[in-house]
């Protein structure tokens, strides 16, 4: 008699999330350079105004960070496709480590130059666009497809966690002395640099030998969005919502000023975007088992209407904090959303110059959405700037919810090869339900950004590093 064939070996069973030691070491680093990136974009500020007493210097440093980080940008995400993706992150880190670290050494010597902050400012920018899409990849780029959903969701945690404990820090530190929260940066930094030093993961061409994905332009992470129905139509959506939230936070904070309302209270209520945002991750492997990206896209966009409205309401600051915590709470499922439809879709040898794109794109949207609303408040009052706001975000999302791409959009299943590609059209893929995460929410996913990336309405995608 013949024997029977053996049954083939089962498949070995994936190390839980927690005990991937590359993840959780990359992760703590990356979680250490989100907390120093927050606090020194607290504290800059403080220390330009201290030093100058000018609210246009201090608001200086934020728009050559930005502008900075705008202009490298898109080289940032072709470097990431093209270079040794660990030795990138591991010289940007340096690069802040030292530019934040020459503050405090600045200042034991005298009041530092405004050149040499703004120069600072400059660098930082320049290190988001150079490590952002590279930490990006790298964290994910350690854990098997099937645990990917988990793993973006813990690194929300890193982004709203720091969104969210990083202002405060900055203003007790400053307290404490004008140096030491650039020191706190300078060692969040430091910590960020061990972790790449220790961290070995992979990045497209391991050998140094130029592939098939260094034949396309640095602006093919444009074309690929621009080629893809669902994710042109998705980011559509995002740099609306990005528009409308950086639009927001300027007649909110008159409102609540002219309503008496102090500073205190002004941040408490701000800072409802970021606790709902925290609250939000342990609902993301429910809410992409319930719908398809395009109806949890417009879902979250959809709620994130009356939240302008809210301070017109009676209430004052509870009633802001409690709007934008609720639309807060969806902010996490849609940067893993963005993240998944992006890593399901586009080869890796493309994904730094998509991420970069998809940066761009959104980061551009935030200063027009502020400069917007200083235009309309020179001629009318917060009442009608806030009503204007809600009705704008209204008219668009109604253009967008009649559109079959997003309403019938379904979740990507396959993740495409790795190898080098040419520019892809990443069409939306066809399938069943949206694959849910291995096993429930736990502690250590429910635990992350950072955002785009990355807070107030406006950080829904926000550039996350």
């Amino acid at each position: 008699m013949t024997p029977a064939p053996a049954p083939p070996p089962a498949p070995p069973a994936l190390v839980p999330l927690r005990r991937n030691l590359r993840f959780q070491a990359l992760w703590a680093g990356q979680a250490s350079a989100t907390l120093g990136m927050v606090i020194g974009d607290t504290a800059f500020p403080l220390l330009v105004l201290a030093l100058t007493g000018s609210s246009t210097s201090a608001g200086a440093f934020g728009a050559v960070q930005m502008v900075a980080a705008l202009l490298l940008g898109v080289h940032g995400g072709a470097v990431a496709d093209r270079a040794n993706r660990r030795r990138v992150l591991i010289a940007a880190d340096t690069a802040r480590l030292l530019a934040l670290a020459s503050v405090p050494v600045a200042l034991a010597f005298g009041p530092p130059n405004l050149a040499h902050l703004l120069l600072v400012a400059a660098v930082i920018g320049a290190t988001i666009a150079y490590s952002g899409p590279v930490r990006l990849l790298a964290l994910r780029s350690v854990v098997p497809p099937e645990q990917l959903s988990q793993a973006l969701t813990q690194d929300e945690a890193r982004m709203s966690g720091a969104a969210l404990a990083g202002p405060p820090l900055a203003g007790f530190l400053f307290g404490l002395g004008h140096a030491v929260p650039f020191l706190g940066a300078a060692l969040a930094s430091l910590l960020a640099v061990t972790a790449a030093v220790a961290v070995r993961f992979p990045s497209p061409h391991e050998s140094g030998a130029p592939g098939e994905g260094d034949r396309g332009s640095a602006l093919a992470g444009f074309r690929v969005l621009a080629a893809s129905p669902l994710l042109r139509n998705a980011l559509a959506v995002l740099l609306v919502i990005n528009l409308a939230g950086a639009a927001l936070l300027l007649p909110v904070m008159v409102l609540l000023r002219e309503h008496g309302t102090g500073s205190a209270g002004i941040g408490l209520a701000l800072a409802g975007e970021a606790v709902g945002a925290l609250a939000g991750t342990a609902l993301v492997a429910r809410l992409h088992r319930l719908a398809g990206p395009g109806v949890l896209l417009l879902g979250v966009a959809w709620s994130a209407v009356p939240v302008p409205l809210a301070p017109l309401l009676p209430g004052g600051a509870p009633t802001v904090f409690a709007a934008l915590f609720v639309y807060g709470a969806g902010v996490p499922t849609l940067r893993v959303m963005l993240d998944l439809l992006v890593f399901r879709q586009v080869p890796d040898a493309l994904r730094g110059r998509v991420i970069a794109a998809t940066m761009t794109l959104l980061t551009a949207g935030m200063p027009a959405g502020t400069f917007a609303t200083g235009l309309l408040l020179d001629h009318s009052s917060p009442t009608t700037a806030l009503a204007a706001i809600s009705a704008v975000l209204a008219a668009a999302l109604l253009a967008a919810t009649v559109s079959r791409t997003l309403r019938h959009a379904t979740w990507p299943t396959d993740e495409p090869a790795t190898g080098p590609a040419e520019e892809p059209t990443a069409e939306p893929t066809a399938g069943p339900a949206p694959e849910p995460a291995p096993g429930p929410t736990t502690g250590s996913t429910a635990g992350s950004t950072a955002g785009s990336t990355a807070g107030s309405a406006a950080r829904s995608s926000a550039p996350r590093d």
